[in-house]
């Protein structure tokens, strides 16, 4: 796959207009000329993508099922360090591979193969993407009046915008909004610690229950397992002598700390104000503190959940492209960037808008359920994909044969197709999956061993790791030690055509077989 004209400078941007500044690359290789960034860019990126109101909810786990604050504050702390762990390793790939996060899995399940992981991908963006409309329509709505069909056209809009001009203003745009939000966020925090944003402690404030506990674990460590799809999209133009560590610590602690922080503040809201809506009840406590914080905060809170929803939809283009190319070679290009962005907003907003009238509880309680069938999708993926990048080729590829069905991945990558349907295998007699559609199913080892705990994901994150360790024991690696060097010729060559470039005309396309 051909690499498109590099990234506009600032100046050619300014001459191009606002136009100018829409992103050049999706699935292709980043050149190094063109690879920037800062490693603490990272970490404000992900923080906001925690900050804001649909990670209040999570919150609301543990206390619907008995849970008291303090246990539900607990499980939930140690949920999201459990999750982003793995989140955060993620990271280290994009500055490695110059791609994004799923299009890297063709290492694993082959040019072809990789579809099997992309459904589920794509399943979780279109979701959250359906889930945040919903809370957004009905949240502004009961907020401040707002027509809730407005609010949901708008923000399908703005968000489709935003994935459309791509990396560099997702970045922008989570860095403004993080400034501007968090002093808000800390008035409202110390306001709770000192006592004066109202709230009573409960007549039952509950207690510890072993499978609440698990439950409110579960739920946080999917909500971050759930961003390991995302991770390489938004590090693969950080340069390739990008600190390991330092993007790692910088993505675990941006996206644990303001996880923690709100997941708190909802199993507070839950417990001494009774809310059930995220947004009104942050609306709610920052007024009690001082009016109109909680009005302003619950605005600021909103627009960073329609910036997620941007982030969503950059995701799912990515993905949806990604499928394309594995069977169908295509040329990246702005247009069709753009093209897809808009199918898939128009999509994610049609179904938005026909449960859009089972109101806001409704749709968090819907997508509180599917991040335990997200869990049980990815689980298997993101262990097999990290133990390959760690132990087995210990983050050497070659780049430009993930382009090629013929390459030394092959179509079909048995090994890592064969870890992740045993490691999927080995959730289902662990699974409690809640109802969704009408359906819900719990496994043997729950009725009869666990006492309703469902420990599946952690044996579907150990099983699939270990078979694929397994497995590639019969790789050849000093095979493909040639495919390597190869490759890094290849990608030399689309470098010196980059920076000859320079602020001039587009790169010229390396040859027919580099990416």
């Amino acid at each position: 796959m051909a690499t498109q004209s590099r990234e506009p400078t600032v100046e050619e941007e300014q001459q191009g207009g606002l136009l100018g500044q829409i992103e050049v690359h999706s699935i292709d290789w980043i050149p190094d000329p063109e690879r920037h960034g800062k490693t603490w860019q990272q970490a404000m990126l992900w923080f906001l993508g925690n900050f804001q109101y649909f990670t209040i909810p999570i919150g609301f786990v543990g206390p619907a099922l008995g849970l008291s604050l303090g246990w539900s504050i607990l499980a939930g702390t140690l949920g999201i360090c459990f999750g982003t762990l793995f989140m955060a390793f993620h990271a280290t790939q994009g500055p490695v591979f110059g791609l994004p996060q799923m299009i890297q899995t063709r290492a694993q399940l082959g040019y072809r193969g990789v579809v099997v992981a992309l459904f589920a991908v794509l399943f979780t963006y279109m979701a959250f993407n359906v889930a945040d409309q919903v809370l957004l329509a009905s949240g502004l709505h009961g907020a401040f009046g707002w027509s809730a069909g407005w609010v949901a056209a708008i923000t399908a809009v703005l968000a489709a915008a935003l994935a459309i001009f791509g990396y560099d203003w997702v970045h922008r745009v989570f860095r403004f909004l993080l400034v501007i939000s968090l002093p808000c966020y800390a008035i409202i925090t110390v306001a709770i610690l000192v006592g004066h944003a109202g709230g009573t402690t409960p007549h039952h404030p509950g207690g510890f229950l072993f499978a609440a506990f698990m439950a409110q674990f579960s739920v946080a460590a999917a909500y971050n397992i759930t961003y390991a799809p995302y991770v390489s999209d938004y590090s693969r133009y950080m340069p390739r002598n990008t600190s390991p560590r330092g993007i790692i610590a910088a993505v675990f602690f941006g996206a644990s700390g303001s996880a923690i922080w709100l997941i708190a503040l909802g199993a507070w809201l839950a417990t001494r104000l009774g809310v059930t809506d995220g947004l009104v009840g942050l609306q709610l406590v920052g007024d009690k503190v001082a009016a109109p914080l909680g009005s302003i905060t619950a605005f600021l809170s909103a627009t960073a959940l329609l910036a997620t929803m941007g982030m969503n939809g950059y995701g799912a283009m990515l993905t949806v492209l990604t499928g394309i190319d594995s069977f169908k070679k295509i040329r990246t290009s702005r247009a069709l960037r753009a093209v897809t962005v808009v199918v898939l907003a128009v999509i994610w907003y049609a179904i938005g808008a026909s449960i859009s009238t089972s109101g806001s509880s409704t749709a968090v309680n819907a997508v509180l359920n599917s991040l335990t069938l997200m869990l049980y999708l990815l689980v298997p993926w993101t262990a097999l994909n990290l133990v390959d990048f760690f132990f087995v080729r210990r983050g050497h590829y070659a780049i430009t044969d993930i382009f090629r069905p013929d390459g030394v991945y092959g179509a079909w990558g048995w090994r890592g197709l064969t870890a992740y349907a045993v490691g999927f295998a080995a959730e289902i007699p662990f699974m409690v999956l809640p109802p969704i559609a009408g359906f819900s199913y719990t496994g043997w080892f729950p009725n009869h061993v666990t006492n309703g705990v469902d420990y599946s994901w952690l044996v579907g994150l150990v099983v699939s790791g270990l078979v694929y360790l397994v497995l590639s024991r019969s790789l050849d690696l000093t095979a493909e030690q040639a495919a390597i060097e190869a490759s890094e010729r290849q990608l030399r060559a689309i470098d010196i055509a980059a920076e000859e470039a320079g602020a001039g005309e587009a790169a010229a396309d390396p040859p027919a077989d580099a990416i």
